[in-house]
């Protein structure tokens, strides 16, 4: 199978958003670094600036008026590869929690709100903070805003969560989230500030949108109206049957027999019988054995029940 038809493959999973990401951004540092090349080895190497002003977000706001859609582009581009092999990692490591406990869509939510939230404090901060008024024109890359917010989300949701770090031991997540949010600080006073400004408002993002959440509201879904508007303009639209009677056409019926309409469901008040026996199975299972022994099924549905 050809490298085409497996990033073709993977990208029309519907469960699959942590790999798409990570394949989305993996495709644009592939292609700017060949782009890169093909204008080098052609003794054009000035061109590439012009297409890379493409994709990376400007702070200064008539650049970014005639650039619009760096607001999200700049969030898949990277600068290097430790820069990239960096923020894919934690992305794929926070990532599988966001994923595990809130489903594919609201992972991807949080990482283009957290995008969002990251260029809007680095353009407040440069153009309306004296100390960074001179810095006003200076581009931003890197999926690092994102990436916070994820990390900020998982840990607020899973603060006692565990990862086993090396020369450290098992850390708990609330303590990584809380040292990256720190490190983001103490960078605004570096010599480069703006990436950790756009860290510390993903970091915000993250936080907020899952206390939205516990509390009921989802952030993300003005993402996933806009995801589900450009799923529904570039899918196929299905090929209807059609049955020929009298001089019209018409949809061939559908009937109980195909469908199996004759075994009518349940009662409403049977279903949610039944959605309270899983839940009580699925308390009686970390009683015995721990919240890490559920499946990924079990956790969403434990979450979905207390939110409920």
């Amino acid at each position: 199978m050809s490298i085409v038809q497996d990033l073709r493959t993977a990208f029309s999973r519907r469960d699959n958003a942590l790999i798409q990401l990570l394949l989305l951004n993996g495709v644009v540092f592939v292609a700017l670094i060949l782009v890169q090349t093909v204008f080098t080895v052609s003794g054009r190497a000035d061109l590439y600036a012009s297409v890379l002003r493409q994709f990376e977000v400007s702070s200064d706001l008539s650049v970014l008026a005639r650039h619009p859609w760096t607001l999200l582009t700049y969030a898949f581009t990277h600068s290097g590869f430790f820069h990239i092999l960096f923020n894919m990692l934690n992305l794929y490591w926070f990532g599988q929690l966001v994923q595990e406990y809130l489903g594919n869509r609201r992972l991807v939510s949080l990482y283009v709100l957290g995008a969002l939230a990251g260029v809007v404090l680095f353009l407040l901060s440069y153009n309306l903070l004296p100390v960074f008024q001179m810095r006003v024109g200076s581009p931003m890359v890197g999926a690092s805003a994102a990436v916070t917010a994820i990390i900020v989300g998982a840990a607020t949701l899973l603060p006692d969560y565990t990862f086993m770090l090396i020369l450290l031991g098992p850390v708990k997540i609330k303590w990584i989230a809380l040292a990256l949010v720190l490190i983001s600080l103490a960078g605004v006073n570096q010599g480069n500030p703006g990436g950790d400004i756009a860290h510390l408002g993903g970091a915000l993002l993250g936080f907020v949108f899952v206390k939205q959440l516990q509390a009921g509201r989802d952030l993300g879904t003005p993402v996933q109206a806009i995801g589900n508007w450009f799923g529904k303009l570039f899918s196929r639209k299905p090929v209807m049957r059609a049955s020929r009677t009298e001089n019209y056409f018409r949809p061939a019926p559908v009937t109980a027999t195909t469908t199996g309409a004759n075994r009518a469901a349940a009662p409403v008040a049977a279903a949610a019988s039944h959605s309270q026996e899983e839940v009580d199975l699925i308390l009686d299972k970390i009683s015995r054995s721990g919240y890490e022994s559920l499946s990924k099924d079990e956790k969403q549905k434990l979450f979905r029940a207390s939110q409920e």
